[in-house]
């Protein structure tokens, strides 16, 4: 069963949050039940950790939150005399929300690309809200101007509208000259953020706003903020992900309580392309953290 519930971001931005339970009910959350927040990556959105989601429910409270810009949540207007809707600042600010306005403190955090850095930029600033952490496949270097120009440049080549869900599953798994052999978990994931208008199928983000949240980190390196995360960590990256090994192991040396797990035969997508790795690499950091807890 997943419940939606509203919750009120940073300058009063509506958030869509995901509670995933194992069987409907009524009953207030049990305090006692470790609790577990979702951040997806850029362009994604809370249902793309469904499959985490139903597993980690067996045992504990989660919730999947869509991101400012992002699924179902409010798209902030950006403008003359508007603040830095999408920048740093305001994702970790959301993040902060959720815990506080759904009682999750302590909680995981689990984050994706995106996700992972405002998992732990929020484990940073806020350690008294987070008593665990997962960075999936999110570097800590800067990438650089010439990454945001490719980005442009690849979101300039979409051929929207997709005139069917199942053809950008193939563009995006197949057809996207970034890709160099067909990458069935890709496919699957924008497919998943695909939305059917009025003439085929649409991103339900807007690309000029994708680029705008990527522009507040991409210039940036952010190794003194993970330094800053006391918490037990867990690193994961997919062998052929965007995170180089001796990006990730090094991450983990800085991290005061860091560990490392690698996923073989998967992406930057790696909970899509391979959720039974992926759990046994997750689950047993998890399983450590709540009997800490105890």
């Amino acid at each position: 069963m997943v419940q939606r519930i509203d919750v009120t971001g940073a300058d009063g931005v509506r958030l869509a949050a995901w509670e995933f339970r194992e069987s409907p009910t009524s009953a207030p959350p049990d305090p006692e039940v470790p609790r577990v927040l979702l951040l997806h990556g850029l362009m994604g959105r809370a249902f793309h950790w469904a499959g985490t989601a139903r597993w980690l429910a067996e045992t504990r409270r989660v919730i999947a939150l869509d991101q400012r810009g992002h699924g179902q949540s409010e798209r902030p207007a950006a403008g003359p005399g508007a603040t830095t809707p999408l920048g740093r600042d305001a994702f970790v600010a959301d993040a902060e929300a959720v815990i506080e306005q759904l009682g999750l403190a302590p909680v995981t955090v689990v984050g994706h690309s995106m996700g992972a850095l405002t998992g732990w930029q929020l484990a940073a600033r806020r350690p008294d809200l987070v008593e665990a952490l997962v960075i999936c496949d999110m570097r800590a270097s800067a990438l650089g101007q010439a990454s945001q120009q490719e980005w442009e440049e690849w979101f300039r080549r979409w051929p929207l509208p997709f005139p069917t869900q199942d053809a950008a599953r193939r563009w995006f798994g197949e057809d996207d000259p970034r890709v160099e052999r067909p990458d069935p978990g890709r496919g699957a994931f924008f497919a998943d953020v695909m939305h059917q208008a009025t003439d085929g199928w649409r991103p339900l983000f807007s690309r000029r706003q994708m680029l705008t949240a990527r522009e507040t980190w991409v210039h940036d390196a952010h190794w003194e903020e993970l330094a800053q995360v006391r918490c037990p960590t867990l690193v994961v990256r997919g062998l052929d992900g965007e995170l180089g090994r001796a990006e990730a192991q090094e991450m983990v040396r800085v991290l005061p309580a860091g560990r490392y797990a690698e996923i073989p035969d998967a992406g930057h997508y790696l909970h899509y392309d391979q959720p039974a790795a992926w759990r046994a690499a997750l689950e047993p950091f998890l399983d450590e953290i709540r009997s800490a807890a105890r």
